[in-house]
């Protein structure tokens, strides 16, 4: 094997590696080198599987990213009916396709040419990537040779359908070329969801990684700031680690931009340089972004009216939903340096989750609210009968959600005149939707983390259930966000089933994570007509024996709510059962505190795997993917790349 040494001692480059210099020098640095390495000699061939021939020939566009003679990289689209791009063997397509008006790739339609091609099925999110070079060229169509053929994940795709113009009524396309933007440009712009990008890396000792790449990009619409006539910012999100733009960047800083106007039919293509932004304040406040990189302006091209397509959205995909836009990251900013005032929320809705718990939904009146973690609470304050009050309440929504959400027991008034629940009732009895409360920035030490590999198991008393709600759904959206979900069992007690609250929120949590996400009841009294398994799983309180029963032989972290007895029961029973007390965290209701003991020398059992990663194939669908220990059983692998195995026991 030939090896190059960097100047980056502690990495090597391969000469030999599926991936190029700079994209080596990124998977160094963000620390998946060898696992990417290991994975790209697996999974990036030098030829089309059949699948990946016959996915192109279905297709009535494709997206190519080349070089002009002076080394610009442009982004371009050909279109055609399905079957314009044929496969004529495992290393070859021919494109019978003309460049559009005013598209650069009409000057480097030549033999020798290299391109990057992308195949995109917008209403499947399905999508594939080649490296090829030109081998023959007429006016109107193309012969590839392919250097590489990988697959994408289908993250950041939104879906659209689309209808063909008719000839006849189709408007003249109209060429401007540019070298600042303009009003039109930048509103486009602003507007876009979807934009594709090309870059370029050309060495006289050319590897099959070198050339031409072409690739999606995909947010919520305004996640591409204009800072000027001639400079864009653009977030980057968790992707799949091959880095081949960010790569391409490294070794070459140009790329080009273009976007499309998918109901109008307009294109703005641009080229010139790329920074990668490795740190930077907007980072903090920028929802889903990793890194930042910023696009400064050589030249382009807006053609108005030069599809001849039409596209029609129809909806966003789930993962773009999870990042934010440069408006919503200001407004963080801007709220940033008010964590201590009192701010206005606007009760929006109000909903009983139990005969004695109701759920207050609060909309901040300035549209943004402050991020928190799964656990923390929100300090609410109002005047009830001429006093200002002020109480503290766990936050049962996720932090990703629109609203905040407090989820309150009404508390009886004790027969001193001076209760507890005074705030409880006023929230129960008085308070209506549309009302104002005032709430500080969430606090509080009790938190979670859904990045961590060790499963969690949740022990909540009552009202208790809070906290582990907003952990339970959060795992949920990080899940669809990193794809990785983390195993969570929760043990939720209640008196009765009236007095169970989020009994149907946490079965659907459960179904939508395919079973990661599991809740075993346990109340103190069962009525004849529930039925056990489904309406309950056991009667009395939590017991070492239950949590034997259901939890498998793992290290967990364990999180503990509820009532002081409660808290103080649970607390014990897992330390008899020989759990670490660093492994239990615990937030408490009352003024009681928990009764801790050190830990003795000793370790947590921490099972070992056959395997620390594997390239599963699956048979039935010729789907191909990447394992590692991060991605849980061969089950879930398998439901989180859209598959349906039958199963039995998940465990």
């Amino acid at each position: 094997m030939s090896e190059k040494r960097s100047s980056e001692s502690t990495l090597e480059y391969l000469a030999d590696s599926p991936f190029h210099k700079g994209e080596q020098r990124i998977q160094h640095r963000l620390g998946v080198r060898d696992q990417m390495e290991r994975f790209g000699r697996r999974v990036i061939r030098d030829h089309m599987p059949v699948q990946h021939q016959r996915f192109y020939e279905t297709l009535p566009y494709v997206f190519l990213g080349h070089a002009d003679t002076e080394g610009w990289p442009w982004a371009s689209v050909l279109f055609g009916k399905p079957g314009f791009v044929r496969s004529t063997n495992e290393k070859a397509l021919h494109i019978n396709a003309s460049p559009l008006l005013g598209d650069p790739l009409a000057k480097s339609w030549l033999e020798g040419t290299n391109l990057g091609v992308l195949g995109i099925e917008l209403p499947t999110r399905r999508r594939n990537r080649l490296a090829a070079v030109v081998t023959e060229s007429k006016e109107s169509s193309l012969k590839i040779v392919i250097k590489q053929s990988f697959g994408n994940c289908p993250q950041y795709i939104q879906t659209r359908s689309l209808s063909w113009l008719d000839k006849d009524s189709q408007p003249q396309a109209e060429v401007k070329a540019l070298n600042v933007l303009s009003a039109e440009h930048t509103q486009l712009i602003s507007q876009s969801d979807t934009f594709f990008v090309a870059s370029y890396l050309a060495d006289q000792n050319a590897t099959a990684s070198e050339g031409a790449d072409v690739s999606h990009r995909g947010g919520k619409p305004g996640f591409v700031r204009v800072d000027n006539e001639t400079t864009l910012t653009i977030p980057d999100y968790l992707g799949n680690n091959h880095f081949n733009t960010f790569g391409n960047f490294v070794e070459n800083e140009r790329a080009g931009l273009l976007f499309l106007d998918f109901e109008n039919g307009h294109m703005l293509t641009l080229t010139g340089k790329a920074e990668i932004l490795w740190e930077s304040d907007d980072l903090e406040y920028f929802e889903g972004a990793q890194r930042l990189w910023r696009f400064n302006l050589h030249k382009g091209y807006f053609v108005k009216h030069a599809l001849p397509v039409r596209w029609t959205l129809e909806e966003y995909s789930p993962n773009s939903l999870l990042t934010g836009t440069w408006r919503e990251a200001d407004a963080a900013r801007s709220l940033a340096t008010k964590r201590q005032d009192w701010l206005p929320y606007r009760v929006d809705r109000i909903v009983d989750e139990s005969a004695v718990i109701r759920s207050i939904y609060l909309t901040p009146e300035n549209g943004t609210h402050f991020r928190f973690e799964p656990g923390q609470f929100l300090t609410l304050k109002a005047k009830i009968e001429g006093q200002e009050v002020v109480r503290t309440y766990s936050l049962s929504s996720a932090p990703a959600d629109s609203a905040y959400r407090i989820s309150v027991k009404r508390e009886v008034r004790r027969e001193s005149g001076l209760p507890d629940g005074v705030f409880s009732n006023f929230l129960h009895d008085q308070l209506h939707e549309g009302d104002l409360l005032h709430a500080r920035s969430p606090a509080g030490t009790f938190s979670y983390t859904a990045e961590e590999k060790r499963p969690a198991v949740l022990l909540a008393g009552g009202v208790g259930v809070t906290p582990m709600i907003s952990m339970m759904r959060h795992t949920l959206i990080e899940g669809v966000r990193t794809r990785h979900m983390r195993a969570v069992t929760l043990f939720a007690a209640a008196r009765n089933s009236q007095e169970r609250a989020f009994f149907q929120e946490l079965m659907e949590l459960q179904q939508q994570s395919g079973g990661q996400l599991r809740t075993v009841w346990s109340l103190g009294q069962v009525d004849e007509s529930m039925k056990p398994g489904t309406d309950y799983h056991h009667v009395g309180h939590l017991s070492a024996e239950l949590l034997q029963e259901v939890l498998p032989l793992d290290d967990y972290d364990f999180y503990l709510c509820g009532p002081s007895g409660f808290m103080q029961h649970c607390y014990d029973l897992l330390r008899n059962l020989g759990v670490l007390d660093r492994r239990i965290m615990a937030e408490e209701f009352g003024p009681a505190s928990l009764h801790r003991e050190q830990d003795q020398a000793s370790e947590a059992f921490i099972p070992s795997a056959v395997a620390a990663e594997a390239l599963v194939t699956f048979a039935n669908s010729g789907l191909e993917q990447a394992w590692t220990e991060q991605d849980g059983t061969l089950l879930e692998l398998a439901e989180a790349h859209g598959l349906s195995p039958d199963f039995a026991c998940r465990s």
